[in-house]
């Protein structure tokens, strides 16, 4: 039976799809991004007696989530890719004009082209997880700009007294939620056996504590569901990116970034706490310093080599062990 390809552009209220059917003329749609127009895509692929069906889009964060799922449960195949890999696929068309429907029409393409490994959706006790990491990167980031707007204020020529009053209380009462959020993340995860394990074998590592523990494992879903760390490192966009070119162009050597900023911000304090309290780490980040690599490139090495270490021992449930170099020699 010959799969049928639908690429799917998200948008927050709508969504276009592009159908490659075989040897037919491709057809294209739009639908309302909500349970409605998924009824709507339902009868349209229906019509076309299409039986096995291999929809792919880019990853968008909560937008296309609810469609993704939608399309799980009625027994298709459903690939979520990195946009970064739909973006290179299409300057590799030599694509230059960008709509709704052409980016719909180019993922279909790449689906049919790149056969895109398939996605399952998360259980719901990790996807609360995940919800609650990023509410309270929310907070934080809220709290931040009222921070921002105090100390502007405090500095102006004639401040006001109310205006600092009413700062202050939103500052308080934006810590205390953040808190609140923190002691839910801790209690969530102690209340599901699979979390609560792989907890406790990150925070082994020295430098990694509980909520550093608890977002890489929001953002990483199953850290062990990559087939090796190099994907995993390229994941968090940590893998070095080389600029070179026969003997003229000599770039120097930078990470890709093509990853989530989000890990690399949450690797960053721990990779300065590691460099110095980790023996493991530490002995690497000396040599790195002999070597001649600056702070923040040492700081990076350090990061990536916490990816590797959660990785390993993630995959051998095992905890860290300091001395594993010693017990080596």
């Amino acid at each position: 039976m010959m799969s049928v390809q639908m690429g799917i552009d998200i948008a927050k209220d709508s969504f276009e799809i592009h159908l490659l059917n075989g040897d037919e003329a491709p057809e294209s749609a739009g639908f309302d991004n909500n349970p409605s127009g998924f009824k709507k895509l339902r009868r349209f692929v229906k019509k076309r007696n299409v039986k096995q069906l291999h929809a792919c889009m880019e990853a968008t964060g909560h937008y296309g989530e609810a469609l993704a799922e939608f399309l799980y449960e009625q027994g298709f195949e459903v690939s979520v890719v990195n946009p970064a890999r739909i973006k290179a696929y299409g300057q590799s068309q030599l694509r230059r004009n960008k709509t709704d429907r052409l980016d719909a029409a180019l993922i279909a393409d790449f689906c049919r082209s790149q056969k895109p490994p398939l996605w399952t959706p998360p259980p719901p006790h990790w996807r609360e997880l995940q919800g609650l990491v990023r509410h309270l990167a929310d907070l934080e980031v809220d709290r931040q700009r009222q921070r921002n707007r105090l100390d502007a204020l405090q500095h102006s020529a004639s401040p006001s007294a109310i205006i600092q009053n009413n700062l202050q209380q939103q500052i308080q009462f934006l810590s205390e939620q953040i808190q609140q959020v923190k002691n839910n993340i801790q209690e969530h995860i102690d209340h599901h056996p699979d979390l609560k394990r792989e907890r406790d074998l990150l925070v082994s590592i020295k430098g990694v504590g509980r909520l550093t523990a608890a977002k890489l494992m929001a953002e990483f879903r199953a850290i062990t569901h990559f087939d090796d760390v190099r994907q995993l490192v390229a994941f968090a966009g940590l893998n070095p990116r080389h600029r070179q070119s026969g003997s003229s162009i000599k770039g120097r050597t930078r990470i890709s970034k093509m990853g989530r900023a989000s890990i690399r911000a949450t690797l960053y304090m721990p990779a300065v706490v590691a460099r110095q309290h980790n023996p493991i780490l530490k002995s690497f980040a000396d040599r790195l310093q002999q070597r001649g690599l600056n702070n923040m490139e040492i700081i990076v090495a350090v990061m990536r080599k916490l990816l590797h270490l959660a990785y390993g021992i993630l995959k051998s449930g095992q905890p860290f062990d300091p001395h594993y170099l010693e017990s080596q020699a």
